[in-house]
């Protein structure tokens, strides 16, 4: 196991610091240091706590021509014991390691990937806020840094973690959302890479977000790159359909659909509590019927970021239908409540899902 050098950085005052936490925002501010890790053809090297600030990179570095870069996303809690808590850190460097694997990238040791976050954590935790919905969201990445234009795997990356305190996701908190079902544009396709957290990914919703946002909306809805026909994402996030006596339906993971953190803690929770989850696609052309007809009583997204959000109305060129009265439902506020329940310390965790240090 690496040992990590320690440089430390200069601490903001308190006094700066606590009006920074006062609202936070989301990904807008962040703590007074950061992990970089190097990889070359001795492996992984050179493990650092450094101040945050700027990378020294080549014009010609491999990340910034063919996006062989990934990243991760996790949150540290402050917890009513005193400790510092991280939700289920060790599914996140699963997940990393299956990225580099899909991007030709080196595999990251999972107990090195837990260090890396639990030493900037404990670094940083003065920058962990304990305000009402407020974590620290930590972002691990990793990047191609061959200054090389050939078309080839780099031999040479970067591992690094920064971490931002935030608030809600959501301007509006937790209220149900807008969203536009995209008509134009596709995330991902089988065969691609919609199955990991790939940095491109993003780059290809972003255009569907902005059409999402001209109309009125909140996120995105993308349809399958094939048939434009059964629901896949709501942008970075898993989506549920509730109906009658708690039974939720899910699209599977087809290998287009990202396997979230999230999307795989609710099916667990909602399966403890006796609830029945369906894994199984789903059109949109049966979204829209069962809201109308009132057969389908919520719709709901999560994400590391967002955790719970209830949907309430979904736009698209065919028009407006609203589900459930757009209000949330208890299945929704359940899963939710439980979960920050848990993640915040609060409540019971029969799973052994969060992490915890004094």
């Amino acid at each position: 196991m690496l040992e990590f050098d320690i440089v430390p950085a200069r601490r903001r005052p308190a006094e700066e610091r606590a009006a920074l936490l006062a609202d936070p925002g989301f990904g807008r501010v962040f703590t007074d240091h950061m992990i970089t890790i190097k990889f070359g053809e001795d492996g992984w090297h050179d493990a650092r706590l450094i101040p945050f600030g700027p990378l020294s990179l080549s014009p010609a570095t491999a990340a910034l021509h063919y996006s062989q870069e990934l990243f991760e996303g996790l949150k540290a809690y402050a917890l009513p014991s005193g400790e510092i808590g991280l939700f289920r850190p060790e599914a996140n460097a699963r997940r990393l390691n299956a990225t580099a694997e899909r991007l030709a990238m080196p595999a990251l040791p999972e107990e090195l990937f837990l260090k890396a976050v639990w030493t900037l954590v404990e670094a940083d935790r003065d920058w962990v806020p304990s305000g009402e919905g407020q974590s620290l969201y930590i972002r691990p990445f990793m990047i191609a840094t061959d200054p090389f234009l050939g078309v080839r795997p780099s031999s040479e990356y970067l591992f690094a973690v920064i971490a931002s305190p935030s608030g809600a996701y959501f301007s509006g908190g937790a209220k149900p959302v807008t969203v536009w079902i995209s008509q134009d544009y596709s995330r991902a396709a089988p065969g691609g890479t919609g199955h990991v957290k790939a940095a491109a990914n993003y780059a290809v919703s972003l255009r569907a977000q902005a059409q999402a946002q001209d109309a009125g909306c909140d996120q995105t809805v993308f349809l399958d790159a094939v048939e434009q026909r059964w629901i896949e994402e709501s942008g970075s996030m898993n989506l549920f359909f509730v109906y009658e006596n708690s039974h939720l339906v899910t699209p599977p993971l087809n290998g287009s659909i990202l396997p979230g953190v999230t999307r795989d803690s609710v099916i667990r929770l909602a399966r403890h509590n006796g609830w029945t989850v369906e894994e199984r696609p789903y059109s949109v052309d049966e979204w829209r019927a069962d809201a109308e007809s009132g057969a389908l009583r919520e719709t709901f997204a999560c994400g590391t970021g967002v955790v719970i959000t209830a949907i309430g109305r979904a736009r698209s060129r065919d028009g407006e239908f609203t589900i459930a009265g757009a209000a949330e439902g208890p299945v929704t506020a359940s899963i939710r409540d439980t979960l920050v329940g848990i993640q915040r310390g609060r409540l019971e965790d029969p799973f052994g899902w969060s992490v915890r240090r004094p």
